[in-house]
């Protein structure tokens, strides 16, 4: 065991930059399964998604259920973990059955498990999730912020200092998260295809060749020709 609930942030708060730190016992019981499951690295990223997710989601307006949206930010990346990526799914998919099972162990009602199952199965999806639910949308965000730098400007200099002292990135957090999706993605190369994920096993497998998305569809095994309309009624409507 690597460290309790009192120690998730530098400073022992439970208030960071004016968001409310879970404290339930769920919220402890997840943050107690995730320090002891994954690396500094990963834990104080998951935790930056959670504050960073409820700073926008302030800003925005929505309302949502933040044990929920704590939920999906601790276990987002828990299928990059040596525990949790053992399948050849996509590792979000992993993640999101580890909290799926975590929560019905809780016994959260079905309806709140599959939202943050989706919330967590969507985070490298773009495009979709901000017209999802809160909870789903509010993860993707903070994951965007952390990871990518999206809306960076709209968070202020104040709040973006206090989530980092609180959570610290350390030296060279962006080689290093690319490391850990590598790490969480090398033996499931096939998991990765029409994803972002593509993008870490080209910088890091000199060996790795992308799929192609039209090659696929015009060397699959539909020979169209066996299959076209033979009857000359130009009016005929197809498909």
């Amino acid at each position: 065991m690597r460290g309790g609930y009192a120690h998730i942030g530098a400073t022992n708060m439970t208030t960071i930059a004016g968001v409310k730190i879970p404290d339930s016992a769920m919220a402890r019981a997840a943050t107690q399964l995730v320090r002891d499951t994954e690396s500094d690295l990963l834990f104080h990223h998951s935790t930056r998604v959670f504050l960073f997710g409820a700073l926008a989601g302030e800003r925005k307006r929505l309302k949502y259920d933040p044990e929920l949206l704590y939920i999906g930010a601790m276990f987002h990346d828990m299928g990059l973990t040596e525990q949790f990526r053992g399948s050849q799914n996509r590792f979000e998919v992993d993640s999101a059955n580890a909290a799926r099972s975590f929560l019905q162990g809780h016994g959260i009602p079905e309806g709140e498990v599959e939202l943050v199952w989706d919330a967590i199965a969507l985070h490298t999806t773009p495009g979709i999730p901000p017209f999802k639910k809160p909870v789903v949308q509010l993860v993707t965000a903070g994951v965007e912020m952390d990871v990518l730098g999206f809306a960076y400007d709209e968070f202020t200099e104040e709040q973006r200092k206090v989530v980092v002292a609180a959570h610290p990135r350390g030296e060279n957090f962006k080689e290093q998260i690319i490391n850990a999706f590598n790490d969480g993605m090398k033996h499931r190369p096939d998991s990765t295809f029409g994803t972002v994920n593509d993008d870490v096993l080209a910088l890091k497998d000199p060996g790795f060749r992308r799929k192609n998305f039209c090659s696929i569809i015009l060397g699959n095994a539909w020979n169209d020709s066996n299959y076209a309309c033979s009857c000359n009624d130009p009016g005929h409507r197809h498909g």
